[in-house]
C-alpha cells in the first residue's frame, strides 16, 4: 500500500530533471551564390579583408563629420528609446529568474466566521456548578489571528520557469542587437546627411558664380540687340537661362537647409541649431582608394539585424518549452509562520507559535485542447521567426551585393566626370587666350566659363555619389557598432 502511495510522488520527483521542448541548435546555414564563398558582385576596388567594425566614418577623415557622429551617438533619440528597450528586457530577465525562487512575505490575517452546523464546544455534560453554555451561535463562530510571515514556492518539474529565462535572455540580447543596428542605421543617417550638405553648398556655390557670368552674358546680348545686331529672342534665351539658374540656386539653398535641420535632429538638438558651425561650406569628404568588404559569411555573423533575427528564434523556440510545461503536474508550496489563536492578544503572546504548510499538486488532466493550441501556436511562432531569420539574411546579402555594384558604377562614373573636368578646363583656358587675343568675345567666354563650372559641379556631385555609395556599403556590411563587454549574447 505505500508503495503505491509514493509512486504517483516519484513520477513527479522524476520530471524535476527533465526540460520541456526542444533545445535550441542554431539558425539555419544560407550559402552565398558564390562557389568561392565571396561577394558575387565585389570587383578589383575592394578587398576580402575584414572591414572596420566600428567607427568607419573615420576612414573619411572628415573632423566635423567625427564630431557629428560622436554627437549622435550621445545624444539621439531613437538610439536613447533602443537603450530603454535593452533596460526592459534586462529586468524582464531578472524577474523570470527570481520566479524560480520563493517569495516571502509579511501578514496580518484576521479571520471571522459562521459555519451552522459546526460545534467548537466540548460534547461532554457540564459539571455541577459550571457555568451555562454559550448559545448555539457562538458554537458556529470561528474566529482566527495571525501576524507573521508567508511563502510561496512553485517547483520547476518540466522546467517551464528554465525555458521563460532562456527565452527572456534571448529577447534581451536580441534587444541588444537591434540597438546595435539602430546605431549602425544612425551613423549611416549622419554621414549621407553631411555629404549630401557639403555637395549642396558647393552647388549653391557654383550656382551663384553662374549666375554672375550669365549677368554679364544678359547684359552683353541686350546690348548687341540695342544695337542691332541681334533679334530678341537672343535676349529672352539668356534671360531664361539665369531665371532658370536662379531656380537652382534656390533649390541647392532650400536643401542646404533640409539637411542643417536634419543634421541637428539626428544629434538630439533643435532646428537651426547646428547652422553656424556646418554653414560655412567644406570640401565632400571621400572613401579611402581600397575597400574592405570580408565575405558573406562574415556579413551574417557581424550585421545586427541578422543576429536579433536569430535571437528572435532562439526566444521563440524557448517559448515552445514553456508552452509544453504546461502539460506537466505542478507542485507548489504555501506555508505561514507566526504568532497568533482565536484572541487578537494572542498575536502578542510569544507562546502562541502557529505554523501551516499547504503542499499543491496540481495538473489539468482535461483542458479540452488548450495546451496543444498552446503548443501549436508557440511552434507557429518559432516558424515564423525562421522565415523572418531567412529573409533578413537574405536581404543583406542583396544590401551588400548591390551597394557593391552601385560603388563599382560610381567610381567608372567618377572617373569619366573627372576627365569632362580636365576638358572643360582646357577649353577655358584656351578661350582665355582667344579673348585676350580678341579672337571671341566676352559672352562666348563666359559660356566657356560657366560649362566649366557645371563641370566642377558635376564633378562633386560624383564625388557625393561614390561617398554615399561607399556609406550605404558600410551600412550593408553592418558596420558602426562596437560590442560591449558584458552584454547578452547569442
Amino acid at each position: 500500500m505505500m508503495h503505491r502511495s509514493l509512486s504517483p510522488l516519484l513520477a513527479v520527483a522524476a520530471l524535476a530533471g527533465c526540460t520541456a521542448g526542444p533545445d535550441y541548435a542554431g539558425p539555419p546555414d544560407l550559402a552565398s551564390a558564390n562557389a568561392n564563398d565571396a561577394f558575387v558582385r565585389a570587383g578589383s576596388a575592394v578587398s576580402e579583408a575584414d572591414p572596420v567594425l566600428a567607427e568607419w566614418w573615420g576612414l573619411l577623415d572628415d573632423p566635423e563629420l567625427t564630431r557629428l557622429v560622436e554627437a549622435a551617438l550621445a545624444d539621439n533619440p531613437t538610439l536613447q528609446a533602443a537603450q530603454a528597450r535593452i533596460a526592459q528586457a534586462r529586468a524582464s530577465v531578472m524577474q523570470e529568474r527570481a520566479g524560480r525562487l520563493p517569495v516571502i512575505g509579511t501578514q496580518a490575517t484576521m479571520v471571522q466566521g459562521r459555519l451552522p452546523g459546526l460545534d467548537i464546544q466540548d460534547s461532554a455534560p457540564p459539571s455541577p456548578g459550571a457555568p451555562a453554555a454559550p448559545q448555539a451561535d457562538d458554537d458556529e463562530t470561528v474566529s482566527f489571528y495571525n501576524l507573521g510571515l508567508n511563502a510561496n514556492w512553485e517547483l520547476d518539474f518540466a522546467g517551464g520557469t528554465r525555458r521563460r529565462v532562456e527565452a527572456a535572455n534571448a529577447q534581451a540580447a536580441a534587444a541588444v542587437a537591434n540597438a546595435e543596428d539602430a546605431k549602425v542605421q544612425l551613423t549611416a543617417e549622419v554621414a549621407n546627411a553631411y555629404v549630401n550638405l557639403r555637395e549642396a553648398q558647393f552647388r549653391s556655390a557654383q550656382y551663384q558664380a553662374q549666375i554672375t557670368l550669365q549677368d554679364e552674358i544678359l547684359a552683353l546680348t541686350r546690348q548687341r540687340y540695342e544695337q542691332g545686331v541681334l533679334p530678341l529672342f537672343a535676349v529672352d534665351d539668356a534671360n531664361a537661362e539665369l531665371e532658370q539658374l536662379g531656380s537652382r540656386l534656390a533649390e541647392a539653398t532650400a536643401d542646404t537647409a533640409v539637411l542643417l535641420d536634419a543634421l541637428a535632429i539626428l544629434t538630439g538638438r533643435i532646428p537651426g541649431s547646428t547652422s553656424a558651425q556646418l554653414g560655412k561650406a567644406g570640401e565632400v569628404p571621400l572613401p579611402p582608394a581600397q575597400v574592405a568588404v570580408g565575405d558573406p559569411a562574415g556579413l551574417i555573423a557581424r550585421r545586427p539585424d541578422i543576429r536579433a533575427a536569430e535571437r528572435t528564434i532562439a526566444a521563440a523556440s524557448a517559448r515552445i518549452g514553456v508552452a509544453e510545461a504546461a502539460r506537466f503536474p505542478k507542485l507548489s508550496f504555501m506555508g505561514i509562520l507566526g504568532l497568533g489563536g482565536t484572541s487578537p492578544d494572542d498575536i502578542f503572546d510569544v507562546g502562541e507559535f502557529a505554523a501551516l504548510a499547504i503542499p499543491q499538486l496540481q495538473w489539468n488532466i482535461l483542458d479540452f485542447g488548450r495546451s496543444e493550441a498552446s503548443i501549436g501556436q508557440a511552434q507557429a511562432a518559432r516558424d515564423e521567426a525562421l522565415a523572418n531569420y531567412r529573409q533578413t539574411v537574405l536581404a543583406a546579402l542583396q544590401d551588400a551585393e548591390q551597394a557593391l555594384a552601385r560603388f563599382g558604377q560610381q567610381r567608372a562614373t567618377l572617373g569619366a566626370l573627372a576627365r569632362i573636368k580636365l576638358q572643360a578646363d582646357r577649353a577655358a583656358d584656351l578661350n582665355r587666350q582667344r579673348f585676350t587675343a580678341g579672337a571671341i568675345s566676352r559672352a562666348d567666354l563666359n559660356r566657356t566659363l560657366r560649362q566649366q563650372q557645371q563641370a566642377g559641379a558635376d564633378l562633386v556631385r560624383g564625388k557625393a555619389a561614390l561617398t554615399l555609395s561607399w556609406i550605404a556599403l558600410q551600412k550593408s556590411l553592418g558596420l558602426g557598432w562596437e560590442a560591449r563587454p558584458g552584454a547578452p549574447g547569442g
